[in-house]
């Protein structure tokens, strides 16, 4: 179910609930975040530097679109809004090998940690607002995930 405020014909709108994912009735983070996950395969083809500039360039996009959806849904972070979900998984992924337990490790820790929300993402989501506090949430809980999936492959493999 669209929002009050969805404008159907805003492109801004559909990038912020990431080309739709975010309309998901239930687990709409969930959703946008396995869409995030297709969305990285064509991007994990890319040099290190061009991926991390791809990443960078939708963090920096990210804060104007999913602040000014917010705005003019008329709240903070609706539920829906998903772009954050994107960059946030597109992050974590960058630490991973390109297989599908390598993806599947990378969605369900950034998941978790976007879920659980400890500390600093915690103090981040609640004292940040705008289309700044909607990504840099999501951004570091894909930093803490890629960390923590980094020191776990150099250490198991």
């Amino acid at each position: 179910m669209r929002p009050v405020g969805f404008d159907r014909t805003n492109p801004v709108h559909w990038l912020a609930f990431g080309l739709g994912s975010g309309f998901a009735p239930k687990a709409p983070g969930t959703c946008g975040s396995a869409a995030g996950v297709l969305l990285y395969l064509p991007l994990a083809d890319l040099p290190l530097t061009i991926r991390c500039a791809v990443i960078i360039f939708a963090f920096a996009a990210g804060a104007w679109i999913c602040g000014s959806t917010s705005r003019q849904l008329g709240g903070h972070d609706h539920g829906g809004i998903v772009w954050d979900e994107f960059v946030g998984v597109w992050i974590t992924l960058t630490a991973v090998p390109l297989t599908p337990s390598g993806l599947l490790c990378g969605f369900l820790l950034f998941r978790l940690l976007d879920i659980v929300k400890p500390w600093p993402i915690k103090w981040v989501d609640k004292e940040l607002h705008g289309g700044l506090g909607i990504m840099l949430d999501d951004a570091i809980a894909g930093i803490l995930a890629a960390l923590g999936l980094r020191v776990f492959y150099l250490l198991v493999y």
